[in-house]
């Protein structure tokens, strides 16, 4: 239902999943554009508390349509899949129609991946 305008956001996104490692980021998202996808439909917008895991939702935690949208449009995206992996990030949407995404990866787990990137990237550097 919401896919195709979860898709219009996508590339901001995006940016802002890369930008959220240095503290939460915002995105104002245009209310006619989700009502318009609901279909005339008395729909909630808002959500809170959507948690993805390395990529993926908790399992037994009940979200909106919504939101549920927002995490298959994520995942289908190659490029942000990625992203996601090896990472916790937390998403909410209130009524003021504001996205906010926050990157809850502990700092030491983050600095690993970096180092374990850099190392992956100079034996690949070495073998070409």
């Amino acid at each position: 239902m919401f896919t195709q305008t979860w898709k219009k956001y996508l590339s901001i996104i995006s940016i802002l999943i890369k930008r959220s490692a240095a503290g939460p980021q915002t995105l104002s998202t245009n209310f006619s554009d989700f009502e318009r996808a609901a279909g005339g439909r008395k729909i909630k917008f808002n959500f809170s508390n959507l948690q993805l895991n390395n990529g993926r939702q908790n399992y037994g935690e009940k979200l909106p349509p919504v939101a549920t949208d927002l995490i298959q449009v994520l995942q289908e995206n190659d490029a942000i899949a990625t992203m996601l992996k090896n990472q916790n990030f937390l998403f909410s949407m209130g009524s003021d129609m504001l996205l906010t995404i926050t990157n809850n990866t502990p700092v030491a787990d983050a600095e690993e991946e970096v180092v374990a990137a850099d190392a992956e990237a100079e034996a690949v550097a070495e073998n070409v």
